[in-house]
């Protein structure tokens, strides 16, 4: 009889078990965790290197060329290789890129332009005559990176933006952060809750929301 008593009373799992089953799951859910927020920072780091290189970019074309890509009047013979390329959009040489908002994710124009011409320059990589938003690079967070010089979320026309979508908040905050003041809304990076860098932005941040950003170059 003490026997059978004795097995019942040690069936099943004892507290210390229980405990350090509860721990290893702890420690294993904080490792997914910090794994997350690793793969976040990698993120926001290549971003914060795109928002620095694209414009080094431009302004290294702008060396070279005396205009800015996208905005670049030229004979296509005369420089030869990659841009006699098909589908190469000529600039105006106005002084400005002319775009509406709309195509700063869906480029045609001067817009299309400044992407075609730093690719035939060679300052970045692809097909210089890639058109519509499959010439965009992507950006770190699956969307896409544009550039406008239209009047968006509160920074004046004529002033080129360098431009991301899809970015979520907690990243967009920290890209705020390293880059400019951490508000949306001032400064000269900025962020709206749109899919497009609309007129408006945002006057905080919210982390369950997908933002468009923009730096001003």
């Amino acid at each position: 009889m003490k026997s059978m008593n004795a097995k019942k009373a040690q069936s099943g799992f004892t507290l210390i078990e229980i405990a350090i089953v509860l721990v290893i799951v702890g420690l294993l859910l904080g490792g997914v965790l910090q794994g997350q927020q690793l793969i976040e920072n990698s993120r926001v780091r290549a971003a914060v290197n795109d928002f620095n290189g694209v414009p080094a970019g431009a302004f290294s074309y702008m060396d070279r060329y005396r205009r800015f890509p996208g905005d670049d009047l030229f004979t296509p013979a005369d420089r030869g290789g990659a841009w006699t390329t098909t589908g190469i959009v000529i600039g105006n040489a106005s002084g400005t890129l002319d775009g509406a908002i709309a195509t700063t994710f869906n480029p045609s124009g001067e817009v299309l332009a400044f992407w075609q011409h730093l690719r035939a320059a060679g300052f970045i990589p692809g097909n210089p005559g890639t058109t519509g938003p499959q010439a965009l690079p992507q950006n770190p967070f699956g969307g896409l990176v544009g550039i406008n010089s239209s009047a968006i979320q509160g920074m004046p026309a004529g002033v080129n933006k360098l431009c991301m979508n899809n970015v979520g908040g907690t990243a967009a905050l920290a890209l705020d952060g390293r880059l400019d003041d951490g508000v949306p809304n001032t400064g000269n990076f900025r962020a709206n809750a749109a899919a497009t860098p609309n007129a408006a932005a945002a006057t905080t941040y919210n982390t369950d929301v997908l933002y468009t950003v923009c730096n001003r170059i």
